[in-house]
């Protein structure tokens, strides 16, 4: 796990104590490296290579003095010497290295200075060596501290997806399909973005591949077997002559790695797809979009629109805004300097319950809740001093939200399971913003709570058996739309159920029976809804029909009578 921010800061105040008279390149560079790893709680000798030999664009061979695979080159020169000879002389190494090679980041050093290229951004660095605990924070991507939420617009996000569709359709080319299919792509999402956010040390479940797998891919998936039981056993039952290189993985719990699955099969290409899906910088997914772009993978005809799939983060917020967001804000805007209303507020958020009808992959849910951890990160900013970390203890006791307070219910079984492990990953980039504004590592490790995500057709399961309506404070999310010409026999027949067999339900869209539905349960409670939906809801020939049930409580109540699946509380 990451070491606290305060324990980086204090081993770089000491390494830069150590080497501030090194100047010899052969006689002190790699216990230099070694010990500059350890600042982050990096193993060098575990994740990097020195010496890596290269095969240069003018047919020489070069030898990398230091590379971390797919993360970070380092060049280093004795004291006083060229840096920007050395940058050159990094990059002249890029056409030996493999894709899944490239580094992010190039780093050259004489001891005394070091200056850090980010590939990503064109963005460079340079400070000196007595200068290194105030720059500690650019190494970010060393120590799996994570400070920045990317934006869902990362191309990365769209990446990801290209490449995890790839290794779909590989393992459904091979016979395995269906549910086993799903989960497994679910279990291998979860560590790859573990691997990048502190969940894992950083980059072993990468290093695990590389190292204990054949390159012809025929033992990969029994090596992730061992590693997906591995992260359904607590250490204190796991076997004691485990190997070393599972031993260092976390116990997840969660229910996530639990059901035992058919065993995959990989070969050479699939393995090295894997490596490549691993190589990406997964701290950059955002569990907000990419659950939706992963669903698409299932798809092949939608993976050429990769992008079209989801509802925007613009347009969930101008539902969550008004809805509840809005009013939260100024809740807290008030608060601010008053320590009594200040807990209120908080303690108001982690009553909050949300429920989704319609959840896919879980878009709403995963936005709503970050934004009410970034309203209570502000709250305990303000209690606590802004980064005024000596005034917290433990940090761990801190945050009062959990993705329990979400529900959502889903007819297909894969976007289920992509909402909750996107609640899950969103909790953990939100604890590791709490991490980095306070200086403690916190992470909800093993897992003991669970998103309610229910695998059911909204329009048939009775929502008080999902939640009880008093226990719920907003219903949100975006139903599908299907116009009423364009329904299937079974849908047809749900609208009919809902609202009976006459002229007037054969012009109602397929979204229309989510109004009726919430309406009915909400009858006689302060719950809120807020739904995304076309114009035709309220213009045309569906508003009569429609909204003569949604403005008659009479009405309302004979047609939940009748359906039944919802009965007003």
């Amino acid at each position: 796990m990451p070491i606290s921010l305060n324990e980086i800061r204090a081993r770089a105040y000491a390494f830069a104590n150590e080497h501030k008279y090194d100047t010899d390149e052969d006689a002190e560079a790699k216990t230099f490296w070694d010990e500059f790893f350890n600042i982050f709680g990096v193993s060098r000798r575990r994740v990097a290579t020195f010496e890596k030999r290269v095969h240069k664009i003018d047919g020489r061979d070069g030898y990398i003095d230091l590379l971390w695979k797919g993360v970070i080159l380092i060049e280093h020169k004795s004291k006083g010497k060229d840096l920007d000879r050395a940058f050159q002389q990094a990059t002249d190494y890029f056409p030996g290295l493999s894709d899944s090679e490239l580094p992010k980041y190039i780093m050259v050093s004489d001891f005394a200075r070091f200056r850090l290229y980010n590939l990503d951004d064109g963005t460079q660095h340079e400070f000196w060596l007595v200068e290194l605990p105030q720059n500690i924070h650019l190494f970010d991507f060393m120590s799996g501290h994570q400070k920045q939420l990317y934006p869902p617009q990362d191309p990365v996000n769209i990446k990801a997806a290209e490449l995890m569709g790839k290794l779909h359709d590989q393992l459904k080319d091979v016979g395995y399909a269906g549910h086993d299919l799903e989960v497994y792509l679910v279990r291998l999402l979860f560590c790859l973005f573990a691997d990048d956010t502190g969940i894992f040390e950083k980059n072993a479940f990468r290093e695990y591949i590389e190292r204990n797998t054949k390159q012809d891919g025929s033992d990969l998936a029994y090596h992730l077997g061992a590693l997906f039981e591995v992260l359904d056993t607590p250490e204190e039952k796991r076997l004691k002559n485990l190997d070393e290189s599972l031993k260092t993985f976390c116990y997840v719990n969660g229910s996530l790695f639990q059901e035992r699955l058919r065993t995959a099969s990989f070969d050479s290409a699939m393995r090295r797809q894997l490596l490549d899906c691993a190589a990406l910088d997964w701290s950059r997914i955002s569990p907000a979009i990419f659950g939706s772009l992963f669903q698409s993978v299932m798809n092949p005809e939608e993976r050429r629109a990769l992008g079209a799939h989801y509802t925007e983060e613009t347009n969930i917020l101008k539902v969550i805004n008004p809805l509840f967001l809005d009013e939260l804000k100024k809740e807290l805007e008030k608060a601010r300097g008053n320590t009594r209303k200040l807990d209120q507020l908080q303690e108001k958020l982690s009553k909050l319950k949300f429920l989704d009808p319609a959840c896919g992959c879980g878009n709403f849910l995963v936005i709503a809740y970050r934004e009410l951890r970034l309203i209570e990160i502000e709250i305990l900013k303000e209690k606590h001093g802004k980064g005024q970390i000596q005034q917290v203890l433990d940090i761990s006791h801190l945050s009062k939200i959990n993705v329990d307070q979400f529900y959502g219910i889903e007819i297909e079984e894969f976007p289920a399971q992509i909402a909750q492990v996107a609640l899950w990953l969103m909790d953990h980039q939100m604890n590791m913003l709490l991490s980095s504004t306070f200086g403690q590592y916190y992470a909800r490790l093993p897992l003991k709570t669970k998103p309610n995500i229910y695998r059911e057709n909204a329009l048939k399961k009775d929502w008080n058996e999902i939640v009880r309506p008093e226990e719920v404070s907003h219903i949100l999310g975006n139903p599908p739309f299907v116009g009423s010409k364009h329904l299937s026999d079974n849908q047809r027949k749900e609208i009919m159920d809902i609202f009976g067999k006459s002229k007037s339900s054969g012009v109602l869209d397929y979204v229309s029976a989510w109004y009726v539905r919430a309406a009915q349960y909400i009858t006689g409670t302060g719950i809120k809804v807020g739904f995304v939906s076309t114009n035709s809801i309220t213009q045309g020939e569906q508003v009569g029909p429609l909204w003569d049930v949604l403005l008659n409580k009479a009405l309302l109540q004979n047609y939940s009578d009748r359906a039944s699946p919802v009965t007003a509380s």
